[in-house]
């Protein structure tokens, strides 16, 4: 079993997606942290009886902030730190805790438009493509190794909120994949080591 948490800031859809993957598996989210207080991803996170903590970035440093979510990590022994929608820039503090084991889905075609606004302004790009960007995370603005991409052909017509719809479902069938074959991975080599420890008795 691989142990997950997830960090989020908002509605809380790909954690809900995950969560809906990881059913029947035997790797579980062992919490969500969110940094809003009315943020709807605690409703389902009650919901799905996954223990949810919020952290407050208000007179706080990040890297205070980051050694608050550390010992709640830490205490839940996390193994893999998943981004949905969380919006703050991580700092090494948290980074060099988890090196290659903290991912992040970005809803355009990295490199091109990261940041916060990425739909939109990917919308109003001459691209022929949009998409989403599965990395993982490094000290930069979604500038980490790239796991997957898949794009999606613009339709004639299709208005802002309609490419919207189809790039969150992209998300929601891509992510939860993603997580799983990494935690599977984990898992993996959690077992290739016992089995050395067992050979070197």
């Amino acid at each position: 079993m691989a142990k997950l948490a997830v960090l989020a800031s908002g509605n809380g859809s790909n954690f809900q997606a995950i969560a809906q993957r990881l059913e029947g598996t035997q790797h579980v989210i062992a919490c969500m942290i969110c940094d809003r207080k009315a943020a709807p991803v605690f409703a389902r996170a009650h919901a799905l009886g996954i223990p949810g903590y919020r952290v407050s970035y208000l007179k706080a440093t990040r890297e205070e902030v980051e050694q608050e979510v550390l010992g709640i990590l830490n205490e839940h022994r996390v193994e893999l730190v998943v981004l949905a929608g969380y919006m703050r820039l991580l700092s090494s503090l948290l980074v060099d805790a988890y090196p290659g084991r903290i991912v992040n889905i970005h809803p355009s075609l990295l490199p091109s438009f990261p940041g916060t606004n990425a739909i939109e302004e990917s919308f109003e790009s001459k691209d022929y493509e949009m998409g989403v960007t599965v990395h993982r995370v490094d000290y930069g603005m979604d500038t980490g190794p790239v796991i997957v991409q898949r794009s999606l052909s613009r339709i004639p017509g299709e208005t802002l909120e309609q490419a919207e719809q189809r790039i969150h479902a992209l998300e929601h069938q891509i992510y939860p994949e993603v997580v799983m074959n990494i935690l599977e991975d984990i898992e993996k080599s959690k077992q290739f080591v016992c089995e050395s420890d067992r050979r070197t008795l």
